[in-house]
C-alpha cells in the first residue's frame, strides 16, 4: 500500500513537471458549471487553461445561475468550479452545506436587445423602449426568474422603470405580456431573436456585444450597473422560489455582480483551485473585460477566512 502510494507520488511530480497533468494517456477532467452569460467568457478561458496544462480537459455546463446551483445541492451533479450571475445565489442557495467560500470578480448591465428585423429597431431609445413594448405588434422575451438572476433582473428594471418615468402600472403593463415567451435562462432566447420570433430581450449588454446585437443603454437608474445607487436599486424587489419545496424568498434590487466558488464535494480540489486561480488572474480577468464585462478582482468578501490561501490574493478582508 505505501509502495503504490509513493509511486503514484512519483509520478504525480512527474506530470507536474511538463504541466499540470500533462503524462501520456493521463487526462484529468474539470467539470464546471456556470451561469448562461458567461458561455462565452467561460469557453475561452477554458480553452487556454486546457492550453496552459496539456492534459486536463475541462466540461462546462451552462444554466440559469439558480438552476445550475440546485444541479449541486438537490441533484449531486459533480462539480468542481461554480460561477454564478449573482454572487447572491451562491451565498443561499450553496453555502454553508455545498461551498464555503464565494469571491466576487465582474459587473454588467441590463439592457432592451434586438437586431435588423425588431420591429421598430429604428427608432427605439433609452426614452420611448418601454412605449414601444407594450404596442400589440411587438414581442418580447425574458427568462424565468425562479432560474435565473438575468429574470429576476428583468423584472427589477420594469419596477424601477415605473418609477424613473413615473408610469403607475408600467411593471405590472410590461409583465403581463408574452408570458409564453419565458424561457430558463436568458441565453435560450437568443435563437428565438435570431428567428424573428421575438422583437426584443431583456438581456445583459456582454451577451449583446458577444453575440453582434442591438441593444438599448439604459439609465444607470434602471441598469443595474452601478454599486453607486443601490439605495435607489433596493426599491425593486420581486418573491422567487426558494431553496426548499414550497419555500420563497425576496430577492431586492442591487448592482449586479458575478461570483466564483469551489463546491465542497469537488472531485479534484487542486486543479480547481488552480482554474479559478487563472480565471481570476490577470489573464484571466482580461478575458472577461474583452467580452464586455467590469472586473472587480480584488473586491471584499465576507467569506474571506474560508477562501483557500493560494486565492486570497484575490480578495479582501471586510
Amino acid at each position: 500500500m505505501l509502495r503504490f502510494a509513493l509511486n503514484n507520488l512519483v509520478l504525480f511530480l512527474f506530470c507536474l513537471a511538463g504541466g499540470l497533468f500533462s503524462c501520456k494517456g493521463h487526462t484529468e477532467t474539470l467539470r464546471i458549471i456556470h451561469a448562461g452569460s458567461l458561455s462565452v467568457p467561460v469557453s475561452e478561458a477554458a480553452d487556454s487553461f486546457e492550453a496552459r496544462n496539456p492534459g486536463v480537459r475541462v466540461l462546462t455546463e451552462a444554466w440559469g445561475s439558480k438552476a445550475g446551483a440546485r444541479r449541486i445541492s438537490d441533484l449531486d451533479v459533480p462539480c468542481d468550479v461554480y460561477i454564478s450571475a449573482d454572487y447572491n445565489v451562491i451565498d443561499v442557495f450553496l453555502i454553508p452545506d455545498h461551498a464555503s467560500w464565494n469571491i466576487t470578480f465582474a459587473g454588467n448591465e441590463m439592457a432592451i436587445v434586438y437586431n435588423h428585423g425588431s420591429r421598430y429597431s429604428d427608432r427605439i431609445d433609452a426614452g420611448n423602449w418601454y412605449r414601444l413594448l407594450l404596442r400589440d405588434d411587438v414581442v418580447y422575451g425574458r427568462s424565468d426568474p425562479d432560474s435565473d438572476p438575468c429574470g429576476v433582473r428583468s423584472v427589477l428594471v420594469t419596477q424601477l422603470a415605473e418609477l424613473y418615468y413615473e408610469e403607475p402600472g408600467l411593471s405590472e403593463k410590461l409583465l403581463s405580456r408574452h408570458r409564453n415567451m419565458i424561457r430558463p435562462k436568458e441565453t435560450d432566447l437568443l435563437a428565438l431573436l435570431e428567428k424573428n420570433a421575438l422583437d426584443y430581450i431583456f438581456l445583459y449588454r456582454s451577451v449583446a456585444e458577444q453575440h453582434g446585437l442591438q441593444f438599448v443603454v439604459l439609465p444607470d437608474e434602471l441598469n443595474l450597473k452601478n454599486p453607486a445607487l443601490n439605495d435607489w436599486y433596493s426599491n425593486a424587489s420581486i418573491e422567487v422560489r426558494g431553496t426548499r419545496p414550497g419555500e420563497t424568498i425576496i430577492e431586492t434590487g442591487e448592482a449586479m455582480i458575478y461570483g466564483i466558488t469551489m463546491p465542497h464535494k469537488t472531485g479534484n480540489r487542486f486543479l480547481a483551485e488552480e482554474f479559478i486561480g487563472f480565471f481570476l488572474s490577470e489573464d484571466g480577468q482580461a478575458i472577461m473585460e474583452r467580452n464586455g464585462q467590469n472586473s472587480i478582482v480584488p473586491a471584499v468578501s465576507a467569506t474571506y477566512g474560508m477562501v483557500p490561501e493560494g486565492l486570497r490574493q484575490f480578495v479582501k478582508a471586510e
